[in-house]
């Protein structure tokens, strides 16, 4: 289940991509499959295992072009372990929302992007994520949680107050939203519940199907409820002065 739009990112053979705070790796799966060289960074040792198992396993079954490159990296997002201007393409998805130091962390996005390349930045959708704090304190208040909740023209203008020209807004999950809500509502582990399961097995279904009903419905649903929102931006090429 991606949130980024790997075709607005031109992400493909020669592309060196990073996915930081890669999580289970779906965003770093892609890119790998799309021929980027990819790195999938994490704090989380053992998330990070399970993502090199994968990529390894999609490197033998030839679901990559020859030649590319995957790599997992461990390491902290306010001191990314990169040189600048590093990589052509940088994901965020859903890691800024759990970060204290968020405006730490968006400097080393950008220190670390080429100018002229692109940086992708998702995070929970205003509206459905205050829906959620408010029928739930368990939902957001564990450890590693969410620490606060973005309005997307105020993440646009932290972001952008780096140099970064802005490009792009959508929003993405729209059948989420209400799963997330259930859960909330009955408690966030009660993974026995009812209406949870059968939510849960709707969702799976959409996921591995794709049928066309709930691929309609969630594109006309997603201008609405979304539970995420993405923002794309560009860094500047460096100008340079007149000979």
């Amino acid at each position: 289940m991606l949130t980024v739009d790997f075709d607005r990112l031109g992400i493909g053979p020669g592309t060196r991509v990073i996915d930081v705070g890669c999580g289970a790796g779906r965003h770093s799966f892609e890119a790998f499959r799309r021929g980027a060289d990819t790195v999938a960074f994490d704090q989380d040792a053992e998330e990070l295992a399970n993502v090199e198992v994968m990529l390894k396993a999609m490197a033998e079954a030839d679901e990559a072009p020859a030649g590319t490159k995957a790599e997992t990296v461990r390491g902290d997002a306010l001191a990314l372990p990169f040189d600048d201007e590093s990589f052509d393409v940088v994901i965020a998805s859903e890691i800024l929302e759990h970060i204290p130091h968020d405006d730490a962390a968006i400097a080393e996005l950008v220190r670390i992007l080429r100018p002229g390349g692109q940086l992708a930045v998702t995070v929970p959708r205003w509206l459905p994520e205050r829906v959620c704090w408010a029928l739930s304190t368990e939902y957001h208040s564990n450890e590693g949680g969410h620490v606060r909740i973005y309005r997307a023209d105020e993440l646009r203008a932290k972001i952008g107050s780096r140099g970064m020209r802005f490009t792009h807004r959508h929003h993405a999950h729209a059948l989420h939203a209400p799963y997330w809500w259930i859960k909330c509502a009955v408690g966030v582990r009660n993974e026995n519940n009812p209406l949870v399961k059968a939510y849960h097995r709707l969702l799976v279904w959409d996921m591995m199907g794709r049928p066309r009903a709930t691929r309609l419905a969630e594109a006309m649903l997603d201008p609405l409820v979304g539970k995420s929102v993405a923002l794309y931006f560009t860094k500047p090429a460096v100008r340079r002065a007149a000979a």
